[in-house]
């Protein structure tokens, strides 16, 4: 087995193809093939189901990835340590975060520290979060469902209680605070079934006795922030992710003590030690501490 058959592999297969991989790899289609069948014929696996122009991983070849992508970013994060002050200038950062608002203290702070550094930041649900840094596809995530596995290291960032908001025009906008009884009579805008905010608004009402139905049920945080600005019910949020918006008024509920929304950034421990990450979650502790 050699070097480059594993690479031409590895890059077969996150590159979807082998077009793709021989243009990232700066070599001809016919070398990258080459490599990939020696690599299949030496110890008798076939790793990849070719069909026509569709290139299709085999569960030997999924298998094999999951180790090539261990082995390949040890080799980034040798490289990293082996000229850390060029990382700290003009490395990446990836973060895939379930709402960007728990970061920008964060960021701007980082990008103050790092200017050199570009970072790039995904949307996504705690499974794509916690997949996205299993596949080695972003160094940080920000999540509030943490997983029970040691694989993770983390710094808490906030916790804060969910609240309703209103359009700033509605009749209901000069209200202090809702009740569960005073919600349940109104029009709810909820997010999808599975969202964690939605999920601990109707436990904390069920356990106060009421059960709480929408009128409209959107997809996504944002969605539901447009539909409510445009007039057309209560949405629930975060203190936290709430934000600046004219729009929207903001408005307490009572009876919501254990009703908290917690964020927490965190990253594989066998990444903690990269640079980047290393830098980020210095900033995130110091900040943290000093709230």
């Amino acid at each position: 087995m050699r070097y480059v058959q594993l690479r031409a592999f590895h890059y077969v297969a996150i590159c979807g193809g082998f077009s793709r991989a021989a243009e990232h790899l700066f070599l001809t289609q016919p070398a990258i093939s080459d490599q990939v069948r020696k690599l299949e014929e030496e110890y008798d696996v076939l790793l990849f189901n070719r069909h026509k122009k569709q290139v299709v991983m085999t569960p030997s070849g999924e298998k094999l990835l999951e180790i090539t992508r261990r082995l390949f970013d040890n080799e980034e994060q040798a490289l990293e340590l082996l000229s850390e002050s060029r990382a700290l200038r003009s490395g990446t950062l990836r973060i895939v975060a379930d709402s960007a608002h728990h970061l920008l203290h964060i960021l701007a702070r980082f990008r103050d520290a790092y200017p050199g550094v570009r970072i790039s930041v995904h949307s996504g649900n705690t499974d794509e979060v916690i997949n996205s840094l299993y596949s080695y596809e972003a160094d940080i995530g920000v999540l509030g469902d943490m997983p029970v596995s040691r694989d993770f290291e983390s710094v808490q960032l906030n916790s804060t209680p969910i609240s309703a908001f209103v359009a700033s025009n509605h009749p209901l906008a000069q209200r202090r605070s809702f009740t569960f009884a005073d919600l349940a009579e109104l029009p709810l805008v909820l997010r999808e079934t599975g969202s964690r905010t939605r999920s601990k608004l109707e436990e904390a009402a069920a356990a106060a006795g009421y059960n709480l139905q929408p009128v409209i049920e959107a997809e996504g945080r944002e969605a539901v922030r447009e539909i409510v600005a445009s007039g057309a019910g209560v949405g629930f949020v975060s203190a936290a992710e709430f934000g600046q918006d004219a729009r929207l008024v903001r408005i307490e509920i009572e009876g919501a003590e254990n009703m908290t929304m917690d964020e927490a950034l965190i990253c594989l421990r066998d990444r903690k030690g990269g640079k980047l990450v290393q830098a980020f979650f210095d900033i995130a502790r110091g900040l943290t501490a000093a709230t």
